[in-house]
């Protein structure tokens, strides 16, 4: 079940990348925003550009292997027998210190917490045109 959950992480890594790829080289909408307004060209800023292309549509595939194999992944990584994955990010954390055990007897009898220093106030700074006079 080990290697499934490694193939399945290669086929989402390479269909992200080709997702990546493929947003990038196609052309945008709004790139013909300027020659719509110039140009008098008929139709509106953003409609339809009719049937999609190549590019498009191969986008769409990748996106929807990408989706079912994160769905893929997430059903391997929950099965319980599988294997490939035990628990979650928080199981592997570090166990926390132990709690310290109650007190009993005498030295359970709660005390005045201690008195904080006093602080002596601090002088007022000079200045003006006299302060930067050495003394």
């Amino acid at each position: 079940m080990n290697s499934l959950f490694n193939l399945v992480i290669v086929v989402q890594v390479i269909s992200a990348i080709s997702i990546i790829g493929l947003v990038l080289l196609q052309h945008g909408k709004g790139a013909d925003m300027g020659a719509a307004f110039g140009s008098g060209a008929s139709g509106s800023l953003f409609g339809a550009t009719g049937s999609s292309n190549f590019m498009s549509k191969s986008t769409g595939v990748a996106a929807a292997i990408f989706f079912s194999a994160t769905l893929a992944l997430s059903y391997i990584s929950t099965q319980h027998g599988s294997g490939a994955v035990s628990g979650g990010v928080m199981d592997k954390a570090l166990p926390a210190a132990p709690a310290p055990a109650p007190a009993t007897g005498a030295a359970a009898i709660p005390t005045a917490p201690a008195a904080a220093p006093a602080v002596a106030p601090a002088a007022p700074a000079a200045t003006g045109p006299a302060a930067s006079i050495p003394k």
